[in-house]
């Protein structure tokens, strides 16, 4: 059965850019565990915070049946469901090492732009897999979005990252690359297999801890060269920022006009909160190149949501 999100009056185009201030806040708290700081053991931590809201929710479920609000209740699943997460699990999982060692070496005024590419994607996946078919207006919003990041790239320049032999970028890119799968395979979840939201995030913010348990051993064992582990506050914040953003970006996705490109690139309005907060948090240096392409994404998602 499925059960209506909390969201469920919102609009799925309102509900996207709602989702986009929580991204926004989740990169701002993402740039900060990390700086100076050993990756693994803050993905681990921060996931393990989120599966950790979900499990006292589904043992809430199980011991007080009827206390929770239907936006809350996982449905029971299969093996073949719980496998089919345990993908969604694995690609975020990929996804995540790629972009968290990204986002460490790279100004966030430069990286989360270049995250903004992930419409690129999901608009390929959407035309060929799910024969979606955006209108012009909204192909034009995303193809400003993706135009603004080659005057990116001419920006990054000026800090001396130079796109083309960056590793960090290319990081960052396989991260957005797997992120924009994740994107279609959501849609499918939420769209054609007929998962709620509340199941899909709850089963998802699980598997997450179980496939990074071994890097968490990796990390602690010294397998590798690796950087040492300070505590930070926004390690916790990374997973409350994200279950709300993910919540509410599940909750535009199960709409059945929702079209998983268009969501995609509203969704990338996180760049302009994440591009301010690089400038006025961390200091990051500022120029017209900069501020051009931060103003590029926006009026990219200004044309998509007039289309």
């Amino acid at each position: 059965m499925v059960r209506p999100s909390c969201f469920s009056l919102m609009s799925w185009i309102e509900a996207s850019l709602v989702s986009a201030l929580f991204l926004g806040v989740y990169d701002l708290c993402i740039k900060h565990a990390i700086r100076d700081n050993a990756v693994l053991p803050v993905l681990f931590l921060s996931t393990l915070t989120g599966a950790a809201v979900w499990t006292v929710l589904l043992l809430m479920q199980v011991e007080h049946p009827g206390l929770l609000p239907r936006s809350l209740v996982t449905d029971p699943l299969t093996p073949v469901q719980h496998l089919q997460l345990l993908l969604k699990s694995a690609i975020v999982t990929a996804s995540w090492i790629f972009t968290y060692f990204g986002l460490k070496h790279l100004p966030l005024s430069l990286a989360s732009p270049i995250r903004a590419t992930s419409p690129l994607w999901t608009l390929a996946g959407a035309l060929l897999i799910l024969g979606e078919r955006p209108t012009g207006m909204q192909l034009l919003g995303i193809l400003t979005t993706l135009a603004s990041f080659v005057g990116l790239s001419f920006a990054g320049r000026l800090e001396g990252v130079h796109f083309h032999r960056n590793r960090w970028v290319w990081f960052l890119m396989a991260g957005t690359v797997l992120g924009g799968v994740s994107s279609l395979y959501d849609k499918y979840l939420l769209g054609r297999a007929h998962f709620s939201v509340p199941t899909v995030q709850a089963w998802f913010s699980i598997y997450l801890v179980v496939l990074f348990v071994p890097f968490a051993i990796g990390w602690q064992q010294r397998w590798w060269e690796r950087n040492e582990f300070r505590w930070r506050w926004t390690i916790p914040a990374i997973a409350f920022s994200l279950l709300a953003a993910d919540y509410v970006y599940f909750s535009a996705l199960r709409h059945p006009g929702a079209l998983v490109s268009v969501v995609m690139s509203l969704r990338r309005g996180n760049t302009l909160v994440a591009f301010a907060g690089g400038l006025l948090l961390f200091g990051e240096r500022s120029h017209w190149q900069k501020i051009a392409a931060a103003l590029g994404i926006l009026a990219g998602i200004v044309l998509t949501v007039m289309g």
